[in-house]
């Protein structure tokens, strides 16, 4: 059996609330923690975290911007950088930023939304090019003319269980007219707005039938990125979510689904009001589950049974305490939802660079030990 296919296994036994070997592990991890590594730990430039711990999951994504048009540099010093990209976003990155400072947006109006002109998501260069996009070269740190999704994929195929992933229509809206004018927009005008909201859902469908196609079978599902609430509860009413995200969400759903691949959603905050209606759209697990917006996997589990599978939720905050006991007593607790399958280990939502490299290690090893 090869490392990839065992890695398969192990993940989707646990989506499917089978008992696995033991618990797998996915995890995200921030440039500075990898830069960090590279500091302590003695290893190379080519250092990766997710080989050198040899973890189950990898996610990877490919180019969702609606113009695939590459990052432009409007400025370029050693304090600061102002780019564009093919959101039509300027953004700024400073070292003194812990993430990307959205400077304006081109198109903020509902006139400008339906004026959009998107290239086509199923255009070969989203997937075959070393271009350069927002979602892969924003982040908090600008990572410029990465290799392609295809490379990415192949790169990762032999060895791990590999995902592809799609943003929903809260995470595509906000990066095109930005955060605030969306709540402006749903606000004023959600009738005005459901027709650009189905229209970027045809989009997003393409995006995954392209990034399948151009994969080859290599993928086993795909992460939906959709941030819909804050820590302390949605950040748009449920009653509007349903009416306008969830059927573009189960459209999305529905079509890796008819592919045979699983759906992870990846929501921060706390979406408690619509964890139903996300099982109803087709979502297979659910991951972050930010233990600081006052979720516990341990009571999910307890409260969703098989009905739902789960992906994250050891807190980040303990871990950056890097306390041996305090860290051990988190891992080991949150590890008893892995009991019986349905529970994939992870952080609650990425690794930073307050965590001592030592520390990410030793929760590895507690996982393989006590994750069985």
């Amino acid at each position: 059996m090869s490392t990839a296919h065992s890695k398969t296994v192990r993940v989707l036994k646990a989506l499917n609330h089978e008992p696995p070997d033991r618990a797998p592990i996915g995890e995200f991890f921030w440039t500075n923690f990898v830069r960090r590594c590279k500091k302590e730990l003695g290893v190379g430039d080519d250092f990766d975290p997710y080989r050198y711990w040899d973890l189950d999951l990898v996610v990877i994504s490919p180019n969702m911007d609606p113009r695939v048009e590459g990052i432009k540099i409007l400025e370029d010093t050693a304090e600061r950088k102002l780019v564009r990209t093919g959101y039509g976003a300027v953004v700024e990155r400073k070292s003194t930023y812990p993430m990307p400072h959205f400077v304006s947006f081109e198109t903020e109006s509902l006139d400008r939304l339906e004026a959009l002109a998107m290239d086509d998501p199923r255009d070969r260069r989203r997937y075959f090019e070393a271009i350069d996009d927002q979602i892969n070269g924003v982040g908090d740190e600008l990572n410029l003319g990465l290799p392609s999704f295809v490379d990415r994929v192949d790169s990762y195929a032999d060895d791990f269980c590999v995902f592809g992933s799609v943003c929903e229509i809260q995470e595509q809206l906000w990066r095109i007219v930005g955060p605030v004018n969306v709540y402006y927009q749903l606000a004023e005008d959600p009738d005005r707005l459901e027709k650009s909201i189905r229209r970027l859902g045809d989009f997003l469908v393409g995006i995954v039938e392209g990034q399948i196609e151009a994969a080859g079978g290599k993928l086993s599902g795909m992460y939906i990125w959709g941030d819909v609430a804050s820590t302390k509860g949605m950040l748009i009413s449920p009653t509007l979510w349903r009416r306008l995200h969830k059927p573009q969400l189960a459209r999305i759903c529905d079509r890796i689904h008819a592919a045979g691949l699983k759906v992870i959603y990846h929501g921060c905050g706390n979406a408690t009001p619509i964890y139903d209606d996300l099982i109803e759209a087709g979502v297979d697990c659910y991951n972050p589950l930010e233990a600081k917006a006052g979720l516990d996997v341990i009571d999910l589990r307890a409260r969703f049974g098989d009905r739902w599978a789960f992906n994250g939720n050891v807190n980040v905050q303990v871990l950056e305490t890097n306390d041996p006991e305090k860290v051990r007593a988190e891992v080991l607790r949150k590890l008893a939802a892995a009991r019986g399958g349905g529970y994939i280990f992870q952080s609650d939502h990425s690794i930073s660079s307050n965590v001592d490299p030592g520390t990410y290690d030793f929760v590895v090893r507690l996982v393989r030990e006590f994750g069985g």
